[in-house]
Order: C-alpha cells, then sequence, then structure tokens
C-alpha cells in the first residue's frame, strides 16, 4: 500500500497536567498528587497520532518564540513530523492547556497563545503543502476563518477533508458541506444538528458525514442505516487525547485504503489503546503496539 500523506493543520500546546484525588471547588485550594509538562494540543496530538502508526505526516501552526515552543518543535520533529511549517512567532506565548485529572477523568481550560496566530493569510501560504496532500485533517484550536480556508484550499485541489469539530462552536453549512467526514462525539454531533436551519435532504446528508466518538459506548457512523461499532475495555489511566488518537487513526487508515468502516474500527482500537496511560501524546501507539493488543484481545 502507498503510505499517503497526511497535513493536518492545528493548534500546538503545552499541556500542564495537575493530578489530584479531587477537582477543587470555587475557592477551596487542595493539595495534589503531580505536576507534569507535556506535549499537546490538538492538531499536535493528532499529527502525532497518524505519524506513530507510520504515516507520511506534515503539520501546520504556530508556536511561540520561547522555550515552550523550541521544545514543542523539537519533539514533534523527533516523532518524525514534518515541521517545516510550524513558525515561531514573537508576539505571544505558545499555547498551553491547563488540565485537571481526577479518577481517570478532566477538565481543561485552553489558553490559545500562539495558534490564532494561524491566521487566513498564513494558512494560505502553506497553498501548495495542501495541494499535495492526500488527507487535510482539521480541529477548532486555531481560528474558524483559518479553517474554512484551509477546507477551500483542500476542496479547490481535491484533498479528502477530515473536520473534528472540537472545541465545539457554531459552524456555518458552507463549512460542513466542504468536509468529507465530520467526528464529533455525541454532544458535538447534537449540535452540529442543531445550530443551523437544515433541510431533510441536508440533514441525511451530514448525518451521513459524522462519524460519532462515545467514549466507552464505542464508534457510530451511517451507511444505509446507523452502523455501531464496539468499544475495547481498557483500564484507563487518562483520557485526554482520545479523540485525538481516533482522528489520527482514521486518517492514518483511509491513508492506506481502508474503507469507512474498517478505518472506524481500527481508529476505535487505537483510541481505546490511547487511555492506558498518561498524557494525550504518550499513550499514542504504533503499529506493532496495536497488533499486540489485537494479539491480547484475541487470546
Amino acid at each position: 500500500m502507498t503510505n499517503k500523506k497526511i497535513t493536518v493543520i492545528g493548534s500546538i500546546n503545552m499541556d500542564l497536567v495537575t493530578k489530584t484525588n479531587q477537582i477543587p471547588k470555587v475557592g477551596e485550594t487542595l493539595i495534589g498528587e503531580a505536576f507534569h509538562t507535556i506535549p499537546g494540543g490538538k492538531g499536535a496530538n493528532q499529527a502525532v497520532a497518524a505519524a506513530r502508526l507510520g504515516s507520511d505526516v506534515t503539520l501546520i501552526g504556530c508556536v511561540g518564540a520561547d522555550s515552550f515552543g523550541v521544545e514543542l518543535t523539537k519533539h514533534l520533529y523527533n516523532q518524525s513530523i514534518n515541521t517545516e511549517n510550524v513558525e515561531p512567532v514573537t508576539d505571544c506565548s505558545t499555547g498551553i492547556a491547563s488540565i485537571t485529572l481526577s479518577n481517570g477523568d478532566n477538565s481543561i481550560i485552553v489558553v490559545p497563545g500562539a495558534n490564532y496566530a494561524v491566521t487566513t493569510d498564513f494558512v494560505a501560504k502553506h497553498e501548495e503543502v495542501i495541494a499535495n496532500s492526500d488527507i487535510l485533517l482539521l480541529q477548532l484550536e486555531i481560528p474558524l476563518e483559518s479553517v474554512i480556508m484551509a477546507a477551500e484550499l483542500a476542496r479547490k485541489h481535491d484533498v479528502l477533508i477530515i473536520l473534528n469539530p472540537a472545541p465545539i462552536q457554531p459552524l456555518p453549512k458552507s463549512l460542513l458541506k466542504m468536509v468529507d467526514y465530520l467526528t464529533p462525539n455525541e454532544h458535538e454531533q447534537e449540535l452540529l444538528l442543531t445550530s443551523c436551519d437544515w433541510t431533510a435532504e441536508e440533514l441525511r446528508e451530514i448525518k451521513e458525514k459524522c462519524i460519532v466518538t462515545k467514549g466507552s459506548k464505542g464508534v457510530s457512523l451511517f451507511k444505509d442505516g446507523e452502523i455501531q461499532l464496539p468499544s475495547y475495555k481498557v483500564e484507563a489511566v487518562d483520557t485526554t487525547g482520545a479523540g485525538d488518537s481516533f482522528n489520527g487513526a482514521l486518517a492514518y487508515s483511509l491513508s492506506n485504503g481502508a474503507n469507512l468502516e474498517e478505518a472506524c474500527r481500527f481508529a476505535n482500537i487505537v483510541g481505546a489503546i490511547s487511555v492506558t496511560k498518561l498524557g494525550a501524546q504518550s499513550g499514542m501507539p504504533t503499529i506493532q503496539e496495536v497488533e499486540l493488543f489485537l494479539q491480547s484481545q484475541k487470546g
């Protein structure tokens, strides 16, 4: 199989992770268990997920001209991601996500920083990179107008578009019609389907683009009716990045010739494996780790 080119345009963050027995109430101070700085950001996470599996991945994005920016760019390069289009900007800091982990679940505050330097002009100057891609993977942690610009360029050059609509916000019909696949969770899908004034035909078309991630309940897609794919039982350590692992794996599998149902089954496995370790990226498996997991499930 030909290893096709996947381009990711999106956020690059440093995750500031605090582990605690319980999340504090307003005005309350608690003693936490541990603190870590871990590479993150939806764009970077999805790029790493695809690259770990063996994809040819290019990431387009911005970091600050600070220590986090240097560290993150080096880290992404070490993950075999093409970072030639990751640019430092001097007028703002690298994006961060403040994450609190408690009992295997998480709460997150994101400060976008340099991710908002991914403007429409910045995207437009990377048209050639987009044009030479087979799949474009997008999320919503950069300005919405830049996501729209990226989708327009991808559509212009017949590049398949996957949009992970997170963090969810109202999206124009024009964008939703341009993308090939949408990967919302259940809450995000509900907002997508109710935020626009859809005709019955438009609603059917949007539903058929949706691959809905449901955590422990698996994944559903719509192909001549709803198809429900079961989840895999694992011991969850950190659910941060599970959706990003799914998206990177989906792009990887589609780029290697799988049909949609096959790709979703594979991505479901990768998402399950990813929650077994601390940190969004550290739990993302290689293709060899996926194969070992499948062997253990058969056993």
